[in-house]
């Protein structure tokens, strides 16, 4: 009767690659967890702090800054210049304005940026879109609840120069990321047709996804001194 020969190899090599294979698996899942904690925790930390430090600055700068008949454009990317209120999105909610929209230099510290290329209005001046983003997940989140506003919502500038009150119109949940028109002078999407002080709000859409734009329309309806808190941000308050 004929013995059957076990086949020849080594299984202490098989053992021993997928035991490879397993700290390599246990490894990346390891790294994922550490990027998350990194990307949805620590960077809010960071900007947390970064922007306190510069919102405090530009208080200061409010505070002690005499009135001025000129108002000026040139403003350097990661400039301060204004403070953003939106009483919708909670009591005390306030987000510092910053010149450019860079992502080191400006959003990721977690303040809100007006864009500068493509360039777009200042809220004081005589027409135009006053074009600002900010991030919906990550690195301070300020936008992460512009999917909850609603046409008839205020949102609150101040600046040295005085106050800006826009009320918001229309919404545009999702545009296509390259789609600048959104920030034309009389932006396209927004449903107006005639020169005006605008506003458009932009952020990332879907959540943690970000291959899209969600977009806030709105047209300015009133103007304050600096020193004169407009009433319906007072009451908010």
């Amino acid at each position: 009767m004929l013995r059957r020969e076990p086949l020849p190899g080594n299984p202490g090599v098989l053992s021993r690659s997928l035991d490879v294979l397993g700290e390599l698996l246990c490894t990346v899942g390891v790294l994922c967890v550490l990027y998350l904690v990194y990307l949805l925790w620590w960077t809010n930390v960071a900007a947390g702090m970064e922007n306190h430090a510069a919102s405090s600055a530009f208080q200061h700068t409010l505070d002690s800054a005499a009135a001025s008949a000129a108002p000026t454009d040139d403003l350097a990317d990661g400039t301060s210049f204004g403070f953003l209120y939106i009483p919708a999105l909670g009591p005390g909610w306030r987000a510092l304005l910053t010149q450019g929209t860079e992502r080191e230099q400006v959003l990721n510290t977690g303040a809100v940026g007006h864009y500068s290329s493509p360039v777009t209005a200042m809220p004081w001046d005589a027409a135009g879109n006053f074009g600002i983003a900010g991030h919906r997940d990550g690195h301070g989140m300020i936008f992460r609840d512009l999917d909850k506003l609603a046409p008839g919502d205020k949102v609150y500038v101040q600046t040295v120069y005085g106050w800006y009150v826009y009320q918001l119109d229309r919404e545009a949940p999702s545009v296509p990321i390259g789609d600048v028109d959104v920030l034309a002078p009389i932006p396209v999407g927004s449903g107006y047709t005639e020169a005006g002080r605008y506003l458009t709000m932009t952020t990332c859409t879907p959540m943690y996804v970000d291959s899209h734009r969600l977009v806030w329309w709105g047209h300015l309806v009133q103007t304050t001194p600096r020193t004169t808190v407009p009433a319906g941000l007072a009451s908010a308050e």
